[in-house]
């Protein structure tokens, strides 16, 4: 199957390894359904095809670039694991604002590079189940660029299946955004509130 789509050039979570005895979990939690995984990526790919085709204004490919991460990518996981231990010590009030605020700073970031990926290709080549998650696997054809591998790993650990984390050419987004959260805290000497003020600032 093949869809038209521009990716990124970076990604979403790091991989979450599985715990001994997982074979003793709810069979929900990890008997994921690969072809329900499959068509996921397959919809949100066609959707964000559209999305950055549609020819929209900057500010308006940004707010459905958001609307696009809050249908399909498992936020409050993804921010849960981008602030990492400071997420266990943050109020209710404080991973609120952090989730709504570092989506909309997903989505100016990553959708401010859209535009120069018109016109690219995915093509869906694999999809597993590996443990608690499935692993689907992407090429994508840019022009003028030699083909790389996407890889969207989907689980539905949170009540649906959504994605938690993409990795394009072995780069980790999540990993890469919680080194910029954790030198954003740094810089505000842990102080949550100041941080997400900060990239509040910055979206």
């Amino acid at each position: 199957m093949l869809n038209k789509l521009a990716p990124t050039r970076r990604v979403f979570l790091s991989l979450m390894a599985a715990a001994a005895g997982t074979a003793l979990l709810p069979v929900r939690v990890f008997a994921q359904s690969v072809s329900v995984a499959r068509q996921l990526v397959d919809a949100l790919l066609i959707d964000l095809y559209a999305l950055i085709n549609a020819g929209s204004s900057a500010n308006r490919l940004y707010a459905d670039f958001e609307t696009l991460l809050n249908q399909y990518a498992d936020m409050p996981i993804i921010a849960q694991t981008v602030m990492r231990v400071e997420w266990r010590r943050a109020s209710s009030a404080q991973r609120s604002a952090f989730t709504t605020t570092f989506r909309a700073y997903i989505a100016r970031k990553y959708g401010s590079r859209f535009r120069e990926l018109i016109g690219g290709t995915f093509e869906i080549t694999n999809a597993r189940q590996i443990r608690n998650f499935v692993e689907v696997t992407t090429t994508a054809n840019l022009r003028n660029e030699a083909p790389f591998e996407v890889i969207w790993l989907v689980s539905n650990g949170s009540g649906e299946h959504k994605f938690f984390n993409l990795i394009i050419e072995g780069i980790n987004l999540a990993t890469t955004e919680a080194e910029e959260i954790g030198a954003l805290l740094d810089r505000n000497r842990g102080d949550i509130d100041a941080m997400i003020a900060d990239l509040r600032a910055a979206t």
